[in-house]
């Protein structure tokens, strides 16, 4: 089971991740659906999964997400920053999760939390451009677009620009 509920969201926990997340976590990275979305083109093995697992708090802050109780994706920080004030935004879900508004309403609490408990500045996330659905989640949340990438990631076959969205502090008190 998860780690005991670290915060809440109106219908999502975060859940510091355990041992035992890491069959699904493995499951949701080598989706080819959510692979894409990630560029990654290696599988991921639960020896990887592992390693990943003990390297966690090394570069920021991971959890995993439920909905009454049942595992629905993760959400980081990565690259803090503390003298900047700045980290990086990550978020995947599982497929059979996406559509109901669960990773808006994650990054929105994610988001509020770096704020208000790490007292980070801004807030930035990295999206494919083809990513339609990853670049609602991030408007909604009222991250703004910064810049364009051009070519950056290779993914579907082909060069593909990353688009940069970021949110600061300020923007989300107003």
């Amino acid at each position: 089971m998860s780690g005991p509920v670290f915060m809440t969201a109106e219908r999502v926990t975060f859940h510091p991740v355990a041992e035992d997340d890491l069959p699904f976590l493995q499951e949701i990275i080598n989706d080819p659906d959510v692979r894409e979305g990630l560029a990654a083109t290696d599988p991921t093995s639960m020896a990887d999964e592992r390693e990943w697992f003990e390297s966690l708090g090394e570069d920021g802050v991971q959890f995993l997400m439920r909905v009454d109780g049942e595992r629905v994706g993760t959400i980081s920080y990565r690259g803090v920053s503390e003298e900047w004030g700045v980290a990086e935004l990550a978020y995947f879900f599982h497929p059979d999760h996406w559509g109901n508004g669960y990773a808006t309403e994650s990054v929105e609490r994610m988001t509020e939390y770096g704020f208000a408990e790490r007292r980070l500045d801004k807030v930035w996330a990295r999206v494919l451009a083809f990513n339609d659905a990853s670049v609602r989640v991030l408007e909604k949340a009222g991250f703004e677009h910064e810049g364009t990438l051009r070519d950056q990631a290779f993914a579907r076959g082909r060069r593909v620009d990353v688009e940069r969205y970021g949110l600061l502090a300020g923007d989300r008190e107003a």
